[in-house]
This record gives C-alpha cells, sequence and structure tokens, in this order.
C-alpha cells in the first residue's frame, strides 16, 4: 500500500462517521461522475475501509492509488483513479 502526502483529487466523498457499507456505496456513484485518468479521495474513519476500498477497486477495475492521514481531521484519506 503506498503512502500519500498532499495528493491532489478532482472530487471528495467525506465518509466520516458513516458506517458500513456507505464507505462502498458512496463511491460508486462519485466516480460515475470522473472522467478516466481523475482521481476520487475518500475520507473515512472506518479501519475496515482500509482493506475494502483497495479490494473493491481490484474487483471494479479501478486504480487505487493509496493512502494518506490527515492527522487535523483523524480520519484517512483513500485515493482511486478511475480507469474506465
Amino acid at each position: 500500500m503506498r503512502f500519500l502526502n498532499n495528493y491532489k483529487a478532482e472530487a471528495t466523498a467525506d465518509l466520516v462517521y458513516r458506517v458500513c457499507p456507505l464507505h462502498l456505496l458512496e463511491p460508486v456513484e462519485l466516480i460515475k461522475d470522473l472522467k478516466p485518468g481523475q482521481v476520487l479521495e475518500i475520507l473515512t474513519d472506518y479501519d475496515g475501509a482500509l482493506e475494502d476500498i483497495p479490494a473493491w477497486c481490484a474487483k471494479r477495475g479501478q486504480e487505487f492509488v493509496g493512502i494518506g492521514e490527515d492527522d487535523d481531521a483523524d480520519c484517512y484519506r483513500l485515493h482511486i483513479k478511475k480507469l474506465h
């Protein structure tokens, strides 16, 4: 897993304080609006997303770019690049 700092995304899904399975359902809708090559950033405090999001990307043919931590917001920042 790659760790990122200051990675730019074209869209953000703020899923902090959301319960499972929203960390998988909401990005599906948001990534539809992106063009191939654009990046979706997911903000979440759900530890399960650290495994679920990369697995979802592999299953859906999207690229899991990496993860960063936001110390100020106390959450993770996961990045998905839309491939198709």
